[in-house]
Order: structure tokens, then sequence, then C-alpha cells
């Protein structure tokens, strides 16, 4: 067993906040070091309360969702031979109410496109058996209670 870590961080600064009128700016810090400007989105509360630049809880939750299905993907082309040139996903997520009626993440769609190269190519078959496998594998998919799909572009050139 692993545990996972990061630190969120917000500080009040000169604001009154009991008036409900302050900023939900944050940091998002990681183990290496990474730090990330986070906030509420602009979707769920407004600006200037909000920050439209920086990375927002839902965002982050379809992020880690496709880097999840990346990784796996790779490990796995890898695994069966296929180079892997270029690996390239947009994913979206949709608010909407569940089925207690809150507010939930209710689907994640994954899209992403693949190039490989080499002389051993698969087909899309092999392309879509790899994703399957991948999103059968990822620790995210598995944590989520919503809805993941992963639509793969298969129409790009592979080389």
């Amino acid at each position: 067993m692993a545990e996972h870590a990061a630190e969120v961080l917000w500080l009040r600064g000169e604001q009154p906040f009991v008036d409900n009128r302050y900023s939900r700016r944050h940091l998002l810090r990681f183990d290496g070091g990474v730090e990330v400007p986070a906030s509420s989105s602009p979707h769920v509360v407004p600006l200037p309360f909000s920050d439209a630049a920086a990375v927002d809880p839902e965002e982050a939750f379809v992020a880690s969702l496709a880097s999840c299905h990346l990784l796996w993907f790779l490990a796995i082309a890898a695994g069966r031979g296929y180079r892997v040139d270029r690996y390239s996903d947009r994913p979206t997520g949709v608010m909407a109410r569940n089925g207690e009626g809150k507010l939930a993440m209710t689907r994640v769609t994954l899209r992403p496109e693949v190039c490989f190269s080499g002389d051993l190519l698969p087909t899309d078959d092999e392309i879509r058996r790899m994703h399957h496998a991948a999103h059968d594998e990822c620790f995210i998919a598995s944590s989520v209670r919503s809805e993941v799909r992963c639509e793969p572009v298969l129409e790009p050139p592979r080389g």
C-alpha cells in the first residue's frame, strides 16, 4: 500500500472573509515540488472570487483520470512492442445532478489520440483493446463512481 499526498494552502490575508466575499484562489503543492495555482471554477463561484486562470477541482479531476489512463496505455503499448511517438487527449467532464440529486461529475470522456511508428503497428481493434485494458487498470477510474468513458481518436496517421 502506498500513500499519496499533496498540500492545499489557502490564506485569508486582509480579506474580511465572514462577508463571503473572499478569493477562492489557493495553491496545490505536490511532493516533487510543483506548485499549481488553484481556485473554484467560475461556473461555481463567480468572478472575481474565483480565478479563471487557475486549475479548478473539476479540471483536476478530469486531468487525473486522463493522466492515469495515458500512463497505463503507454505501459501496455510498450509491453506489447508498439512504439508510441505521441499521445494527446482533450478530456471533458460533465457536471450534473446524480441519482441522489447532488451536483457531481457524472461523466468524464477521454478522447486519446495516439501516433505509432516502427515495423509493428497496432490495428484499430488492438488500439481499442489497449485502451480498454488501460481503463481497467487505471487506479483513478477504479476509484470514482461517475462513468468514465474512453473514445480514442483512431483516424490520424500512425507514423
